[in-house]
């Protein structure tokens, strides 16, 4: 159970970043100073250092935060990497939003874009994200391989959420940011797993619901399989059984792409191989 003096440094916390992100949507992030923060959010000044030791800090909370490292590290044997990011991002594209959720997120967006200060900063933490993934990733793959797949994988990722913010941005209800979302997802993951010349999309570029629940159900049935498989191999990643030149291959393939998992068709070559 969570103590009262927890709960208040909770609450100090949470008024802190709230006061911050009112002035910084209505000023804008560099004409807002930390002494005006802690002013209006009646806190020392040394209070708010406590809590959060730059400015900077403040505007960018969540920014990097998705650990992929630990989700492809942590994932189960004979899971792939994308596939575990993808359920991940499936996840997160299936979980409610409120309309408050949606308006504070659009604001905190516009903050970051509207500073180049923030923006760079948001950048060199996505890098250090990617550079973590990177780590993880090499001890399955060489290192060059594994580089190029953290780029894509993250470079992906990053693009889906452009698109979901932009969506909001322009007046999208939460509901339906979501629900793109979620295609959005899959199709970034089917780049990811099979390569760009291996995708098939609507001619109007967009994955219809059947189209995606289609693509989930046969996304799910590769999972299925290759845990099956990594099964009767003693329970060993299906990847460390499968020659070099072909995991070399697979992994070159998996590195183009977004960022959630699914296909059109059946057992794909590809994802067998980043298997």
């Amino acid at each position: 159970m969570v103590g009262l003096r927890e709960r208040k440094k909770e609450q100090t916390r949470r008024r802190i970043a709230a006061t911050a992100w009112r002035l910084f949507a209505e000023r804008g992030f560099e004409a807002v100073t930390v002494n005006e923060i802690a002013e209006a959010a009646e806190v020392a000044k040394a209070t708010l250092f406590s809590y959060f030791p730059t400015k900077e800090s403040l505007a960018l909370q969540g920014v990097g935060d998705d650990d992929l490292a630990g989700i492809v590290a942590g994932r189960p044997a004979g899971e792939s990497p994308l596939a575990a990011l993808r359920a991940h991002y499936r996840a997160f594209a299936a979980a409610p939003m409120t309309g408050a959720d949606r308006d504070l997120m659009v604001a905190r967006v516009r903050v970051i874009f509207d500073s180049p200060a923030l923006s760079g900063a948001a950048n060199a933490l996505l890098y250090q994200q990617r550079q973590r993934l990177a780590e993880v990733l090499a001890a399955e793959r060489d290192e060059m391989t594994a580089v190029l797949m953290a780029a894509q994988i993250s470079a992906s990722l990053v693009t889906l959420q452009e698109a979901f913010f932009r969506r909001l941005a322009d007046g999208a209800s939460p509901e339906e940011a979501r629900r793109r979302l979620a295609q959005d997802v899959e199709r970034a993951f089917d780049l990811l797993a099979d390569g760009l010349e291996h995708t098939t999309a609507h001619d109007d570029g967009a994955y219809d619901d059947e189209a995606y629940n289609g693509m989930a159900r046969a996304a799910a049935a590769r999972d299925d399989g290759a845990r099956a498989a990594a099964a009767r191999n003693d329970g060993a990643p299906a990847a460390a059984t499968h020659p070099a030149a072909r995991e070399a291959a697979a992994h070159q393939a998996a590195a183009r792409g977004a960022a959630a998992e699914g296909s059109t068709g059946g057992p794909s070559p590809t994802r067998q191989k980043e298997q």
